[in-house]
């Protein structure tokens, strides 16, 4: 189900909690507001949807990607300073990301995933794993 997105700074403020098997419909509704906003946006955290769960959806080689609980294990030697934007905020902040990431991460049956992303996936999943830590970026 699409959920509307939320622009209260103070909420999104707020630490994210692990998630657990619970929290697949939330990811499901992640899925599904990423999914409506796919045209200009490339990645959707849980508290962007009002819920504060280590939950991200990023847009991955045309297709919305699930990760529950991701953990970055590894990361490029290569970073680089970029302008980003946020469907919860207004205006855009500069910031530093990693070129590649290797990621472990729980998918949407919340099974173990283990991958590698580079360019704007990687970008983006940098992006929402900030939110879940409650940087407002």
């Amino acid at each position: 189900m699409t959920k509307p997105i939320l622009h209260d700074p103070i909420f999104l403020s707020l630490p994210s909690r692990p998630a657990t098997k619970d929290d697949i419909p939330l990811a499901r509704d992640l899925a599904d507001t990423l999914a409506a906003h796919a045209d200009h946006c490339a990645g959707l955290a849980a508290n962007m949807i009002g819920a504060s769960v280590c939950v991200l959806a990023v847009m991955d080689g045309g297709r919305v990607r699930v990760m529950m609980n991701p953990e970055i294990v590894k990361h490029s030697a290569k970073s680089y300073r970029t302008e980003e934007g946020c469907l919860s905020l207004a205006g855009v902040r500069e910031v530093t990301r990693y070129a590649s990431i290797d990621v472990h991460y729980r998918d949407e049956q919340f099974r173990k995933q283990r991958r590698k992303f580079s360019g704007l996936t990687a970008e983006a999943i940098q992006h929402e794993m900030d939110h879940f830590a409650g940087r407002l970026i």
